[in-house]
């Protein structure tokens, strides 16, 4: 089943808050399949201060964290049934490549599709777009922790 999600129900999901949680709506979701997910780059952005003052560009390893962020929803969802309020941990990268500059005013679409899911590790293709121009891309490994109640 298709669905979206607000910033609300992304905190229900993931661990992460601000400064760090780094996507903005969930607009289309199958679980077991993909995800598509929003990040509006704001020059407001506290990265922005140290990265480039002069010329601001996003960090690379901050647009590879949000597509994980985004997977990281895929994979609860995809896994919800099996394992309810599971937490998912970022376990690794491959086949990392960035292609353009994300700036201020950017929209920057992430998306991410299920490669293989097993009872404990996920492993998913990533891509991030703005104005549907490949921005980064990579092959993201999540693996399943206990329950966020029982940490």
């Amino acid at each position: 089943m298709e669905t979206t999600l607000d910033i609300l129900d992304i905190m229900r999901r993931l661990p992460h808050r601000y400064p760090f949680l780094l996507i903005d709506r969930i607009i289309r979701i199958v679980p077991g399949e993909s995800i598509v997910a929003l990040k509006n780059v704001t020059m407001n952005e506290p990265f922005f201060q140290g990265h480039f003052p002069s010329q601001p560009v996003m960090p690379g390893v901050l647009i590879v964290e949000a597509m994980a962020q985004a997977g990281g929803v895929l994979a609860s969802e995809s896994r919800a049934a099996e394992q309810p309020g599971a937490i998912i941990y970022f376990m690794g990268m491959d086949q990392v490549r960035f292609r353009r500059p994300v700036v201020p005013g950017d929209q920057l679409f992430l998306e991410a599709r299920v490669l293989k899911m097993r009872s404990k590790v996920a492993k998913m293709a990533g891509r991030a777009l703005v104005n549907d121009k490949l921005v980064a891309e990579a092959e993201l490994m999540a693996s399943f922790g206990d329950s966020a109640e029982s940490v």
